[in-house]
């Protein structure tokens, strides 16, 4: 899903006078190559690898700092997309795909669970690709008992009210946004500044694009609500978020095209977000009152 490219003139031109979107408390975090993230689970969504914009430095230095049982793939691995109308393959995002059959050899266990941009794959739902499982859709029980549904979420966008022409304008929006993202980011890590997601501020900030992203958040926890779950893991729309609302649980494991982001359950259950960049920084579980 991607913002109406009208809105956009407007939103960059404030989004460029804006602070940086790191939280100002965790700016001095240095970044975590000397420390080893240890979790009973790690998700991570929408890396779209072969498409130019996958931030596959920071998630490299991710997945070579962390250890855990269980590492989800919740969609939109591989940009099957993108790489059709443009074959890009750097070696970096080999790499990747070599770290995940590294961790998976080593006693990881790895569930792929397709998305939308990867979704031949699905058609291999209950194989392996060599030590790697692959599910449509998984259920994970947390160290505390809750019992979630793992999903992309590209079904939710039958509740979203798009017409041909804005998804056109959506997507050449979008490219702009991230060719206008990219190069900002150049300039701040010349200028000594911290890697910052233009696109997240503005999805913020359009009426349209938030209230696209609140009717698919709304929906997924219905699905998951209708289905007997205690909450939902899903991507898809490259916005980040970990709640709870009563008693259910939403955790969107964001992306690696605009955020650097991934949702980690630590070994009592506290489930907690990510974001990897040049800099970290921690995002604790909102429990929203009664």
């Amino acid at each position: 899903m991607t913002p109406p490219a009208n809105a956009l003139a407007a939103s960059i031109s404030a989004t460029a006078a804006s602070s940086d979107f790191l939280d100002p408390a965790a700016a001095n975090l240095p970044k975590p190559t000397s420390h080893l993230i240890s979790a009973r689970t790690v998700w991570i969504s929408d890396i779209h690898l072969g498409f130019r914009d996958s931030k596959v430095e920071y998630l490299l230095d991710f997945l070579n700092h962390i250890h855990c049982d269980t590492l989800y793939l919740v969609g939109d691995i591989v940009d099957l997309w993108s790489l059709k109308r443009r074959f890009c393959w750097p070696q970096k995002h080999y790499q990747v795909m070599l770290k995940f059959h590294e961790l998976a050899a080593k006693g990881v266990r790895v569930v792929y669970v397709p998305g939308n941009h990867d979704e031949p794959i699905r058609h291999f739902s209950g194989q392996l690709f060599g030590p790697i499982e692959i599910a449509e859709e998984h259920e994970y029980v947390t160290a505390d008992g809750k019992r979630l549904l793992i999903m992309h979420g590209d079904a939710m966008d039958a509740y979203i009210n798009h017409s041909w022409l804005k998804q056109v304008i959506g997507d050449h929006g979008y490219e702009l946004l991230l060719f206008i993202n990219r190069w900002s980011n150049r300039l701040r890590k010349w200028m000594g500044k911290p890697y910052f997601s233009l696109a997240g501020l503005i999805k913020s900030n359009i009426k349209g694009a938030k209230a696209a992203i609140e009717t698919y958040e709304r929906e997924a926890i219905a699905e998951a609500k209708r289905r007997g779950y205690d909450g939902v893991v899903c991507g898809h729309i490259h916005y980040p978020a970990l709640r709870e609302e009563g008693g259910l649980r939403y955790a969107n494991c964001g992306d690696w095209i605009e955020n650097c982001t991934a949702l980690v359950e630590d070994h009592q259950g506290c489930m907690r977000l990510l974001h990897h960049s040049d800099k970290i920084r921690w995002q604790e579980l909102q429990v929203a009152e009664a």
